[in-house]
């Protein structure tokens, strides 16, 4: 995701815009640029491939002194990573536009603004904004207009950063779709796409709205509607700051990213949801014609993002209609395949360097395959890299080496895709608008499921002296299981096996007693009685049950049952909440046998090597 940073104040902005760069590179990103406007312009400018070091060495042997100005880390969607497709954009002279998000109707733009006199010098979406906002300006109208006359003629999902080089001190904003922060300081206020990207100069912030258009100056900010009627729009006191440690006030990282997990799935969702609908385009240019052949889908990947390809595989045939299978990198890349017609490749990765990952979709090239989409955390990585397409999560840093975070944003990308292939097969658009309201209402349902934590906690003082640990699930809960246990295993050390709730009888059945707890996903489904009955095997032999049900279910606490209630949720979506009190199970229980949480013996974060 790409980030933006922009300020009017009293002094040289260089070094905030560039610092706020700094802090928005975890969203990822392949060029960098920055421009700023003097008291007596005109703009002064430095684009860069490749990291913010290289902005910063640029700026170091040629400074850009002055008191507003843009900047902007670019991750490539229109127009290959070069210096010219970098941001700023900046048209005539005049105007310099920072941009976030996707604008769907560029090219009608692009072919009337040819027909004008515009000349362009970039293959992206974003220089249509910057001449957009100059044909207005020639009509008259001051900045603040011009933008939102601009923004009206925009489809899709964008953030914008306009400076005017007739209009110094002044910055306006738009935000439809994706983020965008105003920060307040004294006597300089800011822009960004982040609040960590202001974290030095300021922590008090204001949450631009869905169609918000912000006049910035240096003594005040003032926030309009569409219609540029004024609008209130509440300041915030964040309680981070620029000092803190990037684990906060949580004592593991895990424990942070878990609770970071409702802002992760809402920035995976930012700017991909349009009018009750996902456009094709989160995918990048060109991708309508790719999804028009899907006719068939194939994952491949491993670990975690190997249980969330498995969810998927539910999603891809019960939702989308299409055939999916879903495959261990290591053994797909040693085995021969018989390639269906129409067969979308997609590989999942938190790294994007997962070596056995990789090495399998570099073997599918000249397999037959339509083409490949890569599901990954990191813009720049060689998976990404070497993809036809990417569709980005946005879970930010992960650091501990368990999987939190990645895995729920990972299961949103995927679900995401499953409706962009899904409406070409039987998902009618009424229920495409349903399950993008699902989505929508993950973050919140995740909220209340954090609210669990504390009787998590208690539970888990069974679990630290136990050496061994049952998961079941049925259907998309199966997966949910097997992620479970891979959590209980990585950090605590125990133990811990995942099996369909119905193969009990074939064998696991027999490890069944006293010393064996047994964890249960129940959300309400079709398949929540055939569950019950499943556990009630478990009670008969004495042992110890746990169950995440659905407070609205028939799952009630008795001798040797205990059972945790968690929010409603819909059947869809119910995969990507109900992962989360086993990640706090995980947790606490390895917390109390007093392992190394973040960093668990024998493993790392990326598995680079085969």
């Amino acid at each position: 995701m790409c980030g933006i940073v922009g300020a009017v104040a009293q002094r040289d902005v260089a070094p905030i815009l560039l610092e706020g760069l700094r802090r928005l590179e975890y969203r990822g990103y392949d060029s960098a640029g920055m421009a700023v406007l003097g008291a007596d312009g005109p703009f002064a400018r430095h684009r860069r491939v490749g990291k913010v070091a290289e902005l910063a060495e640029a700026l170091s042997t040629a400074p850009l002194p002055g008191s507003t100005g843009v900047a902007h880390t670019r991750w490539a969607t229109h127009g290959v990573p070069t210096e010219r497709n970098a941001h700023p954009h900046i048209c005539n002279d005049r105007v310099a536009v920072v941009h976030n998000g996707i604008i769907e109707n560029h090219a009608e733009l692009r072919a009337r603004q040819l027909e004008q006199g515009y000349r362009f010098t970039s293959d992206t979406d974003t220089e249509v904004v910057a001449h957009q906002v100059v044909h207005y300006l020639d009509q008259g109208l001051d900045l603040l207009a011009a933008v939102a006359r601009a923004a009206a003629d925009l489809k899709g999902a964008y953030a914008l950063g306009v400076v005017h080089v007739e209009e110094p001190g002044r910055l306006v904003a738009a935000r439809h779709g994706s983020p965008l922060v105003l920060g307040v300081g004294i006597g300089e206020n800011f822009i960004a796409s982040d609040v960590q990207a202001l974290l030095p100069v300021t922590q008090r912030f204001i949450y631009l709205e869905n169609g918000d258009i912000a006049d910035v100056r240096r003594d005040a900010v003032q926030v309009y509607d569409q219609a540029l009627a004024p609008v209130s729009r509440p300041v915030r006191e964040t309680q981070l700051t620029a000092q803190a440690a990037d684990r906060g006030a949580y004592r593991h990282y895990m424990l942070k990213e878990i609770f970071e997990q409702p802002r992760a799935i809402a920035d995976t969702l930012e700017g991909r949801i349009v009018d009750g609908r996902i456009p094709d385009a989160i995918l990048g240019p060109g991708a309508d014609a790719l999804l028009d052949q899907v006719r068939a889908v194939q994952i491949v990947a491993c670990g975690t993002s190997y249980h969330a390809g498995l969810v998927a595989r539910y999603w891809f045939e019960a939702v989308a209609g299409v055939p999916c299978q879903v495959e261990v990198a290591s053994e797909f890349r040693y085995r021969s395949h018989v390639v269906q017609d129409g067969t979308l490749f997609i590989t999942i990765s938190q790294s994007g360097e997962t070596a056995d990952t990789l090495a399998a979709l570099l073997d599918t090239r000249g397999q037959g395959y339509l083409g490949s989409v890569a599901i990954c955390n990191v813009p720049e990585s060689s998976l990404v890299r070497e993809s036809d397409y990417a569709l980005m999560t946005h879970a930010g840093p992960e650091i501990g080496v368990a999987s939190t975070k990645a895995f729920t944003t990972q299961l949103v990308a995927l679900l995401l895709l499953v409706l962009i292939v899904g409406r070409r097969h039987r998902l009618a658009a009424d229920e495409e608008q349903r399950l993008v309201r699902e989505l929508e209402a993950v973050p919140g349902r995740i909220e209340a499921v954090l609210q669990l934590d504390p009787a998590i906690e208690e539970f888990a003082r069974h679990f630290a002296q136990r050496h061994h640990a049952l998961f079941l699930g049925r259907g998309t809960q199966y997966p949910v299981a097997m992620e479970g246990a891979l959590k209980l295993k990585e950090i605590s050390y125990i133990h811990a096996e995942a099996y369909p709730a119905g193969e009990l009888k074939h064998g696991p059945l027999a490890l069944v007693d006293e010393e064996m707890p047994v964890i249960a996903v129940a959300p309400s489904g079709e398949l929540l009685e055939k569950l019950l009955s499943n556990l009630e095997e478990v009670r008969a032999r004495g042992g110890e049950l746990l169950v995440f049900a659905d407070q609205r279910g028939a799952f009630r606490g008795r001798d040797g049952i205990a059972v945790l209630d968690v929010v409603p949720v819909e059947e869809t979506t119910a995969p990507i909440v109900y992962t989360v009190p086993l990640q706090l199970l995980a947790y606490h229980t390895a917390v109390m046998k007093g392992t190394d949480v973040d960093q668990p013996r024998n493993l790392a974060k990326s598995v680079t090597v085969e």
